[in-house]
Formats: structure tokens, C-alpha cells, sequence
């Protein structure tokens, strides 16, 4: 059973928010890591770039296949996980940590409370393998 950390805000494209005053940080979940299969490049949006919550804003490449990734909000791009460059699978190995995938300066706090908790989030995934 994956564990979903309670601090995090998660989306049903399986990514992940940790808010931190008006910065965002954003990756994928040890979920989504799990159903690509090894990662082997990840293609993520420039410094300055603005996305409205759920823009596509990047992509992951796995051994199996490719996935685009979803901003969980709206906002800016102030950083991106440079590592990614040369070491993509810290995103199979620490999706919660070193697999970060970009930062962002929220655009609006309040769309933070339409994401689903730890909890909702492990509902939602236990409920997708029934189907």
C-alpha cells in the first residue's frame, strides 16, 4: 500500500501540491511513479512560465510510456527541479521528495481546498483499481 503524505494536497491526475505561504511544490504521486514504470526523462515548463489550474505543464517518459503532467493550481513557475536533467528516476525513487517537479507561486490559495486530502486521495486510487 502506497502512503500518501497528510501535509500534501493531491488531484485525481495524481499529482501532488505541498503549500508552503504562496509557493507551491509540485510532483507526481508514488502512485502515478508506480504505473509508468521506470522514468527515463521529464520535460518541465521554463522559470516565468503562467498556467491556470489543470494546464498541462510538462510530461514524464517512462519505459512504458509517456504521460503529461497537470499544475494542481494556478501559477507562476519560479523553479524547477533541475536534477530531473540528469537523474529522472528520483521520481520513481522519492516522488515525495527528491522527485520534485517544479515550484510555483500560487495565483489563488483558495483552489488548494478543491484538491483532495491524503485520505480522499488513497479513496480515489483504492476506488480506480476496483474498476
Amino acid at each position: 500500500m502506497a502512503e500518501y503524505p497528510e501535509e500534501l494536497h493531491f488531484t485525481k491526475d495524481h499529482e501532488w501540491i505541498r503549500v508552503e505561504g504562496e509557493v507551491g511544490t509540485v510532483g507526481i504521486t508514488g502512485f502515478a511513479s508506480e504505473q509508468l514504470g521506470d522514468v527515463v526523462h521529464v520535460q518541465l515548463p521554463r522559470v516565468g512560465e503562467k498556467f491556470a489550474a489543470h494546464d498541462t505543464f510538462g510530461e514524464v517518459e517512462s519505459v512504458k510510456t509517456f504521460s503529461e503532467l497537470y499544475t494542481p493550481v494556478s501559477g507562476e513557475i519560479i523553479e524547477v527541479n533541475e536534477q530531473l536533467a540528469d537523474a529522472p528516476e528520483l521520481v520513481n525513487t522519492s516522488p515525495y521528495g527528491d522527485g520534485w517537479m517544479a515550484k510555483m507561486k500560487l495565483s489563488d490559495a483558495s483552489e488548494i481546498d478543491k484538491l483532495l486530502t491524503s485520505k480522499e486521495y488513497e479513496d480515489f486510487v483504492e476506488s480506480q483499481k476496483e474498476e
